[in-house]
């Protein structure tokens, strides 16, 4: 067993405070940035430039947020926000949907994408890769807030975090690892000829298929027919990503 008693707190000046996952998530956005910045340098993609990079980055972030914060309140907790209506808006009080921030990310891209007359799995593609790792990054930030913990077990790697009873599996790690899994097998396969949104479905698919998997290990918030809610959209991106790699034919079979 072993106990969590990491400070979440990195640092605070005055009355604001700088959080290890706050620091994470902007490190998440940075790399992100940075691919995109190197893309236009580079200039792979047509009608692309450096001011294109931190206009595409911001319109992201502002998706991202709204998405998941949606998918929070219809998916996870409808009644709670029918009762508490201002609750909609503080975000800083937690309840961001992974699931949510993908379909956001995918609206602003499509949108994005018409109208710098960019083809969108080009953009995908090319986004794919940072995202995972961010994502990796990001779970170990949750770690680290102690929140988000798995289910209780006396595996000696158990976990015992300060808000939770009995020692739990630090789900948050796995999810990490798995991500990470993601990030490594995408590189791969992007050193690969492949057609666009090879790389971007493989992401849906992996990650899915990951997500399903380790959150048997992890606490809910909410349940259908036994599954947890976030299961049952992994499901949906399992069969959206392999409706779609079967029917861009990425592999030939004859």
């Amino acid at each position: 067993m072993w106990v969590h008693n990491i400070n979440p707190i990195l640092a605070k000046l005055g009355p604001f405070e700088i959080r290890w996952y706050g620091l994470i998530f902007v490190i998440g956005f940075l790399i992100a940035f940075f691919v995109l910045l190197k893309t236009a340098e580079k200039k792979k993609l047509p009608n692309f430039q450096k001011n294109d990079a931190y206009n595409l980055i911001l319109y992201l972030l502002i998706g991202i947020i709204i998405g998941s914060r949606l998918f929070e309140i219809i998916f996870y907790h409808p009644v709670y926000y029918l009762n508490n209506p201002m609750e909609v808006f503080a975000v800083w009080h937690g309840g961001l949907s992974f699931h949510g921030g993908l379909v956001g990310a995918v609206i602003v891209g499509l949108l994005y994408a018409r109208t710098k007359k960019i083809r969108f799995y080009d953009l995908a593609d090319l986004l794919a890769i940072p995202a995972a790792i961010g994502l990796a990054f990001g779970r170990i930030g949750n770690f680290i807030n102690g929140e988000l913990w798995g289910t209780t077990t006396n595996l000696p790697w158990c976990v015992k975090f300060p808000k939770a009873e009995g020692c739990r599996h630090p789900s948050q790690l796995y999810e990490s690892a798995k991500n990470f899994i993601v990030f490594f097998i995408l590189l791969v396969l992007d050193k690969k000829q492949r057609k666009p949104g090879f790389i971007f479905w493989h992401f849906v698919l992996l990650y899915g298929i990951g997500r399903f998997l380790v959150d048997f290990y992890r606490v809910g918030e909410a349940y259908f027919l036994g599954i947890q809610t976030g299961q049952w959209l992994c499901v949906a991106m399992v069969l959206i990503a392999m409706i779609f790699i079967i029917k861009k034919k990425y592999y030939s079979f004859s």
